[in-house]
């Protein structure tokens, strides 16, 4: 889709104000990052909104997707289909707790599948499975939840232990071996001294290992075109 050689780098914002997140994204296309994800954790989704329109009002063709800190799908869905009769397109949603049932059942994930189905919204959908401040998944069952994962997203999306730690390679490989060729994305962690290591993944969603140092909103175009460099290289198959 993202028609890029080596994993897609999706720059995730911490978002502020419009201004500054309009500064942010300008960061990332001059740097050839293939789209982003703006995220609220200062405020709650109603704030959120209007730097959503004036985002897209600056950048029409950007491809953006949004998170709304600690909201389900179930909610978000109608949320994004509002926006997008509207003339606001969201691209995607991350969501970090997708619900997902490593035992099976899957109830909330099957009425957040529901809340997609008919919301109206035609985007792409990131579920956190396994996922960092989230209920805890035994590392054993770690390829039952992302087999679960599969019929209820378009991304399966995992992370570390924490904003900012990087995943353990194991649980990397058994989420590849449980998913097949599924997109698998990582969402804590990558920077650009250990991307290399994550060859197999196919979308890196990034702020920590990239923004400035001891700055949890602006991003640095040194480490952005350094770990985009990387990803350029990961392209041409895995370091031997």
């Amino acid at each position: 889709m993202f028609k890029t050689p080596g994993p897609v780098v999706l720059p995730v914002i911490h978002v502020l104000d419009a201004d500054r997140t309009r500064r942010n994204v300008q960061t990332l296309l001059e740097a050839g990052a293939q789209g982003c994800f703006l995220i609220n954790h200062d405020f709650d989704p109603d704030q959120f909104m209007p730097i959503i329109h004036a985002t897209r009002a600056a950048f029409p063709p950007l491809w953006m997707g949004v998170n709304f800190l600690a909201v389900t799908g179930k909610d978000a869905f109608p949320i994004l289909g509002q926006l997008q009769a509207d003339g606001c397109q969201v691209d995607a949603y991350w969501a970090d707790d997708a619900s997902i049932d490593e035992n099976g059942a899957n109830a909330e994930a099957k009425m957040i599948k529901h809340a997609r189905a008919t919301s109206g919204w035609d985007g792409l959908y990131f579920g956190g499975t396994a996922f960092k401040k989230q209920r805890t998944v035994d590392p054993s069952r770690y390829g039952d939840a992302a087999r679960e994962a599969c019929p209820f997203m378009d991304v399966i999306t995992t992370s570390g232990v924490a904003t900012g730690q990087e995943v353990d390679l194991g649980k990397v490989e058994t989420f590849r071996a449980a998913i097949g060729d599924r997109p698998l994305a990582l969402a804590s962690g990558i920077s650009p001294g250990n991307a290399q290591a994550y060859a197999d993944v196919d979308c890196f969603m990034v702020a920590t290992g990239i923004n400035e140092p001891g700055n949890f909103y602006d991003i640095d175009p040194a480490r952005l075109a350094a770990l985009m460099a990387i990803t350029r290289a990961l392209a041409k198959g895995p370091p031997s």
